[in-house]
């Protein structure tokens, strides 16, 4: 204790300066001389601090790490499938995305939970097993709670950017355990993520097409009741029907009109020629033969004269000289005269009345035709107006049904469809790959080092600081420099402190 002494008086022939007290002024060579003082202190908060981060340290288990990796690839459940309509149909969302949305699941809480629910808490945690088996259930959901959140202190998860393989490892006192859980974790996450990414059990369609059909029943009552009020069988039909039918009725009335002209024009030609044919002609009339007989007997007579008698016989000149003036005669035509005649009716009268009889019937045929056509005309015209004046009602009707319709069988083929999907897709896992199992590892891992440094480091900080400290909290002015350059005074000589 001889070097610990300080002067606190000033020499009696200079002034006492009145701004030195408490603020002593040190130089860096009085440090290593006033820490050197206060060793025994530095030394005891040293190995204090040190003792205690060496016995944490030496409490401190090792942790083994068992670590696993997947392939991630673009499947079925990322592909947009729009509800309705074909908008952004196909579209996939990028690799950076889909890994990330993977990692999410794998760090879900959800999927920890099954984890230790499969495992068991009491094998994961031995040390909460009897707490947990002696719990209450509201106790047992917060022990639950907290081995959940410990074993996501425990799990990493990670990817790199543009790389679809993520690495999933998980720290545990026993080697085999972190293999388990790692696997575990990898089996019941190709579960989970189905339920989370596929929902099978999706309404939207079902609810979608029930009522679609519920509104198809409505329009096709409203359909039918339109139909049976307006006493019609097929519209479109029976419009087909009403506008050939009227295209018919004017054509055979166009024809009829030409035919009914073609007989009036007929029927004036046979007035024409029968006022010019007469009624009545001759059949046949008799000719007289008398005098050409009388002239063959005389020849006769004559031949058989000259078989008895010569030819310059007077007979026989007889004979000749009556010959030869009933020929004369006969060529004259004095001997000719009229014989009996019959008159009866003209054929070609007769056959030019049968015409214009039937002419004229066709004609009277021919104007009721075009007066029926014409009716007939009116009142297939009246239907199609009719029909024409309906129709918009009808269009109306039939737009109905046939969307309804449509969105029926769209939505029932969505919903197979749908249904096909998510079967597909529930029930396998090609997207996801695991490329390395988690096995055991026989290299672990603990902090002790790093809490042996750290006591080391804190330690001995926390002694520099208790020295600091302890060097300026004493009073006086410790050392001869010190007093030189706080009293700005020459320091003639020093004194050793004495015990008192």
């Amino acid at each position: 204790m001889s070097t610990q002494s300080a002067w606190r008086t000033v020499p009696h022939d200079q002034p006492a300066r009145a701004d030195w007290a408490g603020r002593a002024r040190y130089a860096p060579s009085d440090f290593i001389t006033l820490l050197w003082r206060e060793r025994w202190l530095m030394i005891a908060v040293f190995l204090l601090i040190f003792v205690l981060g060496l016995g944490f340290a030496v409490t401190l288990k090792k942790s083994y790490a068992a670590s696993s990796s997947i392939l991630i690839q673009l499947g079925q459940e990322y592909v947009y499938e729009p509800r309705a309509g074909d908008a952004g149909r196909g579209a996939v969302p990028d690799t950076d995305s889909l890994v990330q949305s993977e990692v999410e699941i794998l760090q879900s809480g959800q999927l920890r939970e099954r984890v230790l629910r499969r495992i068991g808490l009491g094998v994961v945690y031995p040390d909460l097993a009897a707490k947990y088996a002696a719990a209450a259930p509201a106790d047992k959901m917060l022990l639950m709670s907290k081995a959940i959140e410990s074993m996501g202190k425990k799990l990493t998860v990670g990817s790199a950017p543009d790389n679809p393989v993520v690495r999933v490892s998980f720290e545990h006192d026993d080697p085999v355990m972190a293999a388990r859980i790692v696997n575990t974790l990898l089996e019941e996450y190709l579960i989970y993520r189905r339920s989370v990414l596929i929902n099978p059990t999706s309404p939207v369609f079902e609810r979608q097409r029930v009522m679609f059909e519920d509104q198809l029943d409505q329009a096709d009552a409203a359909y039918q009741d339109f139909l049976t009020t307006n006493d019609i069988g097929d519209f479109a039909a029976q419009k087909t029907a009403a506008t050939q039918l009227i295209g018919q009725i004017e054509a055979q009335r166009y024809a009829a009109e030409v035919t009914l002209q073609d007989r009036q024009a007929r029927l004036a030609t046979l007035d024409a020629q029968l006022g010019q044919v007469a009624p009545e002609i001759g059949l046949y009339r008799d000719i007289d033969a008398t005098a050409t007989s009388r002239l063959a007997a005389l020849r006769l007579q004559r031949e058989e004269l000259l078989s008895r008698y010569r030819p310059d016989a007077d007979p026989v000149r007889d004979i000749e000289a009556q010959i030869a003036q009933l020929e004369a005669g006969v060529s004259s035509g004095r001997t000719a005269t009229d014989g009996a005649r019959r008159i009866g009716v003209n054929p070609v009268h007769q056959t030019l009345q049968t015409e214009r009889i039937q002419t004229a019937a066709e004609i009277a045929a021919l104007q009721q035709s075009l007066t029926a056509y014409a009716a007939q005309s009116t009142k297939a015209t009246d239907q199609l107006q009719r029909l024409a004046a309906l129709e918009p009602q009808f269009q109306a009707l039939s737009m109905d049904r046939d969307v309804l319709q449509s969105s029926v069988r769209d939505f029932t083929v969505r919903q197979r469809q749908d249904q096909a999907a998510r079967q597909i897709a529930s029930e396998t896992n090609d997207n996801i790959r695991i490329v390395d199992r988690a096995t055991p590892t026989t290299q672990g891992k603990s902090l002790r080092k790093a809490v042996v440094a750290l006591a080391f480091l804190f330690g001995a900080f926390s002694a520099l600081c208790a020295g600091l400290l302890r060097m300026f909290l004493r009073p006086g002015l410790p050392t001869r420099a010190s007093a030189q350059r706080t009293l700005d005074l020459p320091v003639l000589g020093t004194a050793p402190l004495k015990a008192g």
